[in-house]
């Protein structure tokens, strides 16, 4: 999916939410236990309550990992339910040397053609450019995240006097351009947001931590948003798991409703 199909469909919908399908087996309403597969039958009425509200799905891989050959089976059901003109990320925060880079590549763009993945930059170009080679692919590399160890590396200073995270965002516009890369930039990092977007103004952003997290989702936009939105902000716990009963997908979708109506008026106010 090209940036301009993304942007018609943030037009469209006057949203730019992602929904994070961090399905967890122990939190699904107990009612789902009885089907066959319970986490495809929560995405499937996750997807059926809230696909005209959101431009993304995003499942966290671990989520599917962790149940073995029968998860994979889950999220390969999921993927292809999910409708073709919403963009699909695989949040699967892959990177290593190149020969497994494109392994890994392989797998989730051509096995199960997610539109795009997320990828650690720390091992360097080699880790990350078998990703960039696949036409109309994304690689969305992790930037400036939104959890508390992230400080550990991300912010601290180099001898050039910039933190990590900057080195990491010039660095990176050598690999890959504003067709093939996005960055992962977190919610809860307020103004730092608009420091980013003055190194990369034209790339679209991954927004984690608004929600559950506490980031602003004002604050991202004022900070985060270009004349083409450029932003997909996640939203996942605090949408799916909004009930966990028979109600949870009526749930899911009044509050997805109520992130999509704030996110119009921020469209109207920020996206010139």
């Amino acid at each position: 999916m090209d940036k301009l199909t993304l942007f018609k469909q943030i037009e469209k919908k006057q949203s730019f939410l992602c929904i994070g399908l961090d399905t967890d087996l122990h939190r699904i309403p107990q009612h789902l236990l009885e089907y066959e597969d319970p986490i495809f039958e929560f995405n499937k009425q996750i997807i059926d309550a809230t696909q005209d509200l959101a431009v993304a799905y995003k499942p966290n891989t671990a989520f599917y990992e962790a149940l073995g050959a029968r998860g994979w089976q889950s999220l390969a059901r999921t993927l292809d339910y999910i409708p073709k003109e919403i963009f699909t990320i695989a949040d699967a925060k892959r990177g290593d040397i190149g020969n497994t880079s494109s392994l890994y590549a392989q797998a989730f763009f051509d096995r199960m053609n997610f539109d795009s993945v997320t990828v650690a930059p720390y091992m360097g170009v080699d880790s990350v450019s078998p990703f960039l080679s696949f036409e109309g692919k994304w690689v969305i590399l992790l930037a400036l995240t939104s959890n508390e160890g992230s400080q550990d590396f991300q912010l601290i200073q180099s001898q050039h006097g910039k933190p990590f995270y900057q080195h990491v965002l010039e660095k990176s516009q050598e690999w890959g351009n504003t067709d093939n890369l996005m960055y992962v930039v977190g919610a809860t990092r307020g103004e730092l947001i608009a420091e980013v977007r003055k190194i990369v103004p034209d790339h679209f952003f991954l927004v984690p931590g608004v929600g559950a997290q506490g980031g602003s989702l004002e604050e991202v936009a004022k900070y985060g948003m270009n004349s083409h939105c450029g932003l997909l902000v996640n939203s996942s716990r605090g949408i799916i798991y909004a009930s966990i009963g028979e109600d949870f997908a009526n749930a899911a979708r009044e509050e997805a409703a109520k992130l999509q109506v704030e996110m119009r008026e921020l469209l109207q106010r920020f996206c010139k």
